[in-house]
């Protein structure tokens, strides 16, 4: 899912007050496109912004939508398409799994909540447990309520005062941090269903060099909606190059990347300015960093020769520094080794 286009999507129909549906799905079962606590959304002429499926019920999904928009109440979708004798509508899609899914009508009047928070959150630096009420529809609760829990703080958005501190005590909050899923709770002498999901923060990437090869590393991890600064110390490289994926684009010398970017704040680093003495000096304070990966394009006896100069500060780098960057998928050229390096990236990542 790209972020960022989805963000661009939501904040557009924000600022026109048009009615939205975030569709969530909340279980699953076999093989699926997605799985719990994916997210899209659909606007009120039925057109979206995401992906649940390989775009085989998604049409379905923006009509279902419609109702939820007209009525002003949550819908349920629940698509089984484990059953080879069933073709979907003619498609035959064949994914043979289930996928269930809650279509939530958000408005204007409500501030678009709880999305316009998931969003905000998505783009800040906090990983951030999500809590969504599914069913049953209580009185002072409707399906969609959510819970947005990370360093101790709590955002509210739709239950009452007491259920959500019977929430806040619940086994999933406090001995699960990672579970994500369906559980019950016991409230009012019935029972609750809530989906647990975990919101990982954008993925940052730090692209230090700004030459032609760093051009589709750029690209390519815009696509993925990944956050990219860029920063080089020749001005020309900065100003003639196409970096327009990039969220920033900076032009410092080498030894002051430090004193001008927030390093802590990054995911992902990767040296490839093909100047020796300036990707010594990024390694230097990288290495002083908390940054988890740091790829450095160039063969392993220049990255040798990197280490040896940095001295013991080399020892820092020690199970974070990836050279030469990049998986081998073969290929030769920018765009191919940029492949390789996004590639690593995501593999290291873990995360959509």
């Amino acid at each position: 899912m790209n972020r960022h286009k989805l963000a661009q999507f939501f904040e557009k129909r924000r600022e026109a007050g048009v009615p939205l549906v975030l569709a969530t799905v909340y279980d699953t079962a076999g093989s699926t496109y997605s799985k719990p606590g994916a997210r899209m959304l659909i606007d009120a002429d039925g057109i979206f912004q995401g992906m649940l499926s390989g775009g085989c019920l998604e049409g379905d999904l923006a009509i279902r939508a419609q109702v939820a928009v007209e009525s002003g109440r949550a819908q349920y979708a629940d698509y089984n398409l484990a059953d080879s004798n069933d073709e979907l509508w003619g498609l035959g899609v064949g994914c043979d799994g289930r996928m269930r899914i809650l279509l939530q009508p958000l408005t204007a009047a409500t501030g678009y909540e709880p999305f316009a928070s998931i969003a905000r959150t998505e783009l800040g630096l906090r990983r951030t447990l999500a809590i969504t009420l599914i069913e049953p529809p209580l009185n002072d609760a409707a399906p969609g309520a959510t819970l947005l829990v990370a360093g101790g703080e709590v955002q509210n958005f739709g239950f009452p005062d007491a259920l959500c501190e019977e929430i806040m005590r619940s086994a999933p909050v406090q001995d699960a941090s990672d579970f994500v899923g369906l559980a019950d709770l016991p409230w009012q002498a019935a029972s609750i269903s809530l989906l647990y999901s975990i919101i990982h923060p954008t993925p940052r990437v730090l692209v230090l060099g700004a030459g032609l090869d760093a051009e589709p590393v750029v690209s390519m991890a815009a696509e993925l909606g990944w956050l990219v600064t860029v920063a080089d110390h020749r001005p020309a490289y900065v100003e003639n190059n196409n970096f327009a994926g990039a969220d920033r684009t900076l032009c410092l010398d080498a030894e002051q990347l430090a004193q001008e970017v927030e390093l802590d704040e990054f995911d992902l680093a990767i040296v490839m300015s093909h100047h020796l003495a300036s990707d010594r000096k990024y390694l230097a304070q990288l290495s002083g960093s908390r940054v988890p990966y740091i790829g450095l394009l160039g063969p392993k006896a220049r990255r040798r020769r990197l280490l040896d100069e940095l001295g013991e500060r080399a020892q820092d780098l020690r199970g974070r520094l990836h050279g030469p960057a990049g998986l081998d998928l073969g290929g030769s050229g920018p765009a191919a080794i940029a492949l390789s390096i996004i590639a690593q990236m995501q593999q290291f990542l873990g995360v959509d």
